[in-house]
């Protein structure tokens, strides 16, 4: 509403010149009162000629409608059509049609760049699948549901940020290219230099050390955490995970936090779900007829069940409880469940929706199966660290933390173990300087968007998706 209020803040003071003031349309479908003299930018939508009038619906991509143009029929041109940017200058008045409150009357309409119909891939009218207009990466932000998937990870984007800056985080750009594998899973892009500039530095390393895109900002946000207490940061990580499943992206948007001085696990959870749902209410309020689309078209049921997790509290149960329901199901699972192996896909679904299809934190993992940096909770036989994941419906996994292991020696054993120790040895120092118990989670951007507009596919949250043995544009 904000851009809506300075738009007619500009109205205001433009009123008494012959100059026509440009609107977006979002501003335009927002006017209570006529105004003369407007300029409209933007895409036809759709056409259509009468006998005395004109019809267009441009959209200029600030709001999910359109736009209604009346005009006289002698302003018609063979290029108005489906696609085609124009610039549209008349009248704002009020509609008398009962679904839009104003309408443009038009006095001259200037086709800026037209559209061949025939070649175009995207058709008017047409509900496109997904699935077709993934295959046109350049074109396919003008598909209705892309729009609204990209002014909803807008928002979300902002909801996010402002949730942490309203909580007294601080935001770090953390490095893309790094030296460490923080998940430990090898799953790497290695950065090397081209063919020409490798030969004449005679295969040397360009950092002098290997480096790779990076998997987790943890790391150098745990470094950050021991100046600022609470710290996090938004930005693009990399897979080189071969796999074209509906769940992976070789890309992907993470939302990472650490937060000093906090000895309970608990309070990272706290965390979790109070972003979760604070994005999610924002998204729900400033996106109302973008978020219907998905909830109309894609996934009917998501709606309720978004009100619903919204009410209630998440669910927390201990891995070792997770294992025995799954043991006790009497659903038969591709992976068997044992005590000591991670969760699968199905086995998250399962969990999900025996709690009664609500997001389920699952805690206390297998020390095992987890890595380095995780804290050791020293429980006895069933060695477990203090883990956190938390699955929702649809998607499973969406959110993964733990606290993180402050205590040095603990922390040095298991580095040796692992002949780690010589390239940790700057991890290990930030316990030797001012260590204090602290912890933190990631949560993925792509699933999160999944989860909310019930998008089957995580492709289709991403403007540009990256994955095995596709990189297009």
């Amino acid at each position: 509403m904000l851009g809506v209020r300075r738009g007619w803040q500009a109205l205001r003071r433009c009123s008494s010149l012959p100059r026509a003031v440009r609107l977006r349309v979002r501003e335009a479908l927002a006017a209570r009162q006529p105004v003369g003299e407007v300029k409209v930018q933007g895409w036809i939508r759709s056409v259509r000629s009468q006998k005395e009038v004109l019809f267009l619906h441009i959209n200029d991509g600030s709001s999910l409608e359109s736009l209604q143009v009346v005009a006289d029929p002698s302003l018609e041109d063979r290029d108005l059509t489906f696609g085609s940017a124009v610039e549209v200058r008349g009248k704002l008045v009020k509609s008398p049609h009962k679904m839009q409150n104003m309408e443009l009357k038009a006095e001259t309409i200037r086709v800026v760049g037209p559209c061949d119909t025939w070649l175009f891939p995207l058709k008017m009218k047409e509900r496109h699948p997904l699935e077709y207009v993934r295959q046109f990466p350049h074109l396919r932000c003008r598909n209705n549901t892309l729009g609204s998937l990209l002014r909803i990870r807008s928002e979300a984007t902002a909801a996010i940020h402002s949730f942490f800056q309203d909580n007294g985080y601080v935001h770090i750009h953390t490095p893309i290219i790094t030296s460490n594998d923080c998940e430990g899973a090898g799953e790497l892009f290695q950065i090397e230099m081209s063919h020409e500039t490798r030969e004449s530095a005679k295969k040397t390393h360009f950092f002098n050390v290997p480096a790779f895109l990076t998997v987790s900002g943890q790391l150098h946000l745990e470094v950050m955490a021991g100046a600022f207490t609470h710290v996090f940061t938004f930005g693009p990580t990399f897979r080189a995970e071969n796999s074209q499943s509906r769940r992976h992206l070789a890309e992907f948007y993470m939302v990472e936090a650490e937060l000093s001085f906090t000895e309970s696990l608990q309070d990272i959870m706290q965390v979790m779900e109070d972003l979760f749902k604070t994005a999610t209410s924002t998204v729900l309020s400033k996106c109302p007829h973008d978020v219907e689309l998905f909830h109309k078209h894609i996934a009917p049921a998501q709606k309720d069940r978004l009100e619903q997790m919204l009410k209630n509290k998440f669910v927390t149960i201990s891995y070792n409880e997770a294992v025995e329901t799954l043991k006790g199901a009497s659903q038969t699972f591709t992976f068997k469940p044992e005590w000591g192996c991670d969760l699968q896909t199905e086995h998250e679904k399962y969990l999900v929706k025996h709690c009664g299809d609500v997001p389920v934190f699952v805690i206390n993992y297998p020390y095992d199966l987890k890595p380095f940096y995780m804290r050791d909770n020293e429980d006895g036989p069933q060695h477990t660290v203090a883990a956190v994941d938390l699955l929702v419906p649809g998607v499973g996994e969406l959110c993964g933390g733990s606290l993180r292991e402050e205590r040095l020696p603990f922390l040095e054993s298991r580095l040796q173990r692992l002949g780690l120790a010589d390239a940790y040895q700057w991890y290990l120092d930030l316990r030797k300087f001012g260590s204090v118990p602290h912890g933190g989670f990631g949560m993925g951007f792509e699933r999160y968007l999944q989860y909310i507009l019930g998008v089957d596919n995580i492709k289709d949250v991403i403007p540009f998706p990256r994955f095995s043995h596709s990189c297009l544009l």
